[in-house]
């Protein structure tokens, strides 16, 4: 795999701006985007969305939206307005809900106007955790068809695991974006991660950006992390 870093995005999972921020500035001559998720966003607020743009980094605001229509419209409005890239909904939210995030970025007066994602099915679960809330369909079929409702709702692709990227690049062609979690290089526990592949399983398979985190955020040296994930996929 070549080294084209324009596809990582690192992981911020901590609950400290300064480490946060620290892990940016170490990284950003070779990563652009970062993701600010629940835990970094709870305890910082949105103005840790402002400084990574300051830092020349892009955000990928990871907080999962999933409410009433009207709800999840005001909170698609606030997180166009923190200035971030992308950020995200649960696809399981509805297409009404989908719809109404769209339509209201769609108008917002942000200046630049970021990418929706839908969440599918989230990497920590597997086809008995769908069943325990009365899921029946595997997490493969659940991911495509989920991926399917939010194109219709006009959003601009989905988060999904590793393991459903062919189907849902099959089924929704190269205009729709993927961006997948749980990639692991090999030399890396999974986590609380179960549908998991490698960087370049991931980015073969169809991925437009991999999501990275501890394998690299908590490395003694994650400039060496991130070197290690492309010297392993390209042998």
């Amino acid at each position: 795999m070549s080294r084209d870093f324009d596809h990582v995005i690192i992981a911020l999972d901590t609950p400290h701006e300064q480490k946060a921020l620290e892990t940016v500035r170490i990284l950003k001559k070779k990563i652009s985007i970062f993701k600010v998720g629940l835990e970094l966003f709870c305890s910082t607020g949105p103005d840790i969305v402002r400084k990574i743009n300051m830092e020349g980094c892009r955000v990928f605001l990871d907080l999962k939206f999933h409410d009433i229509p009207n709800t999840v419209a005001g909170a698609a409005r606030a997180a166009a307005n923190t200035g971030a890239f992308m950020f995200n909904v649960h696809a399981s939210g509805g297409r009404e809900m989908m719809i109404r995030a769209k339509e209201e970025i769609d108008k917002s007066n942000s200046a630049q106007r970021p990418l929706i994602l839908a969440v599918t099915v989230l990497t920590s679960l597997d086809d008995q955790d769908l069943k325990d809330i009365n899921i029946t369909k595997s997490t493969l079929d659940q991911a495509v068809d989920l991926a399917k409702l939010a194109k219709e709702c006009g959003l601009d692709g989905v988060v999904a695991s590793p393991k459903e990227i062919s189907a849902i690049r099959q089924a929704q062609g190269r205009d729709f974006i993927i961006v997948t979690p749980g990639v692991r290089p090999t030399w890396a526990a999974p986590g609380d991660q179960k549908r998991v592949m490698t960087p370049a399983q991931a980015l073969e398979a169809g991925a437009d950006y991999i999501v990275i985190g501890r394998p690299v955020t908590a490395a003694p040296d994650p400039i060496k992390a991130v070197e290690a994930i492309f010297e392993e996929s390209s042998h």
